[in-house]
């Protein structure tokens, strides 16, 4: 939300710097008011959306801190989707592990050099270990990895099961997946 109100008062500033008479303000400050202009759309488009989503779901679920939590980048044999996953113990099911899967790749970058392969140095699989996890991975979860000196969550990262949740990353009724192309 920080970066937004950024955005917001540079378009602001810029905006009153262009109505000053002086035409070199104009020239020298057109390419950020056309970069806060994208700025803000981005912002808008896709951060404040994912914003909403983790808040709703840490309002219903509080955090755990997860050790040794299986995580892949190839293709979970139970998963839905390809890509970059963690393996979390189903709820419902005791002692089974449900694939959740960055299915939405925006801002995952971080995650995929973290949870990376053979080759990904120690140090950089350090950073996210232990996991900190809210949600029911059948359906919506945070995950975060641990912050400076091991005090609270950083980077939050909403995943959710394509299936089981509708555009907006709200659950349907139950919670139940829903195979793609019924709703």
């Amino acid at each position: 939300m920080l970066v937004l109100f950024g955005w917001i008062f540079g378009w602001y500033l810029s905006f009153w710097l262009f109505t000053d008479p002086q035409q070199w303000i104009l020239w020298a400050l057109a390419p950020y008011y056309l970069a806060s202009i994208y700025g803000i759309y981005v912002q808008l488009k896709a951060n404040l959306p994912a914003a909403v989503r983790i808040r709703r779901t840490l309002r219903a679920h509080p955090w755990q801190i997860l050790a040794d939590v299986p995580r892949g980048l190839a293709k979970h044999p139970d998963a839905l989707d390809d890509g970059v996953w963690f393996a979390l113990e189903d709820p419902g099911r005791p002692g089974e592990r449900v694939p959740l899967v960055f299915v939405d790749h925006a801002r995952t970058y971080w995650w995929i050099r973290r949870i990376g392969g053979p080759r990904t140095k120690a140090e950089l699989k350090a950073q996210i270990e232990p996991l900190w996890f809210a949600g029911d991975p059948r359906t919506v979860a945070v995950v975060a990895a641990t912050g400076r000196g091991g005090r609270g969550p950083k980077r939050l990262h909403f995943l959710y099961q394509r299936g089981a949740v509708d555009r907006r990353g709200i659950p349907h009724q139950g919670g139940r997946v829903r195979s793609h192309g019924t709703g």
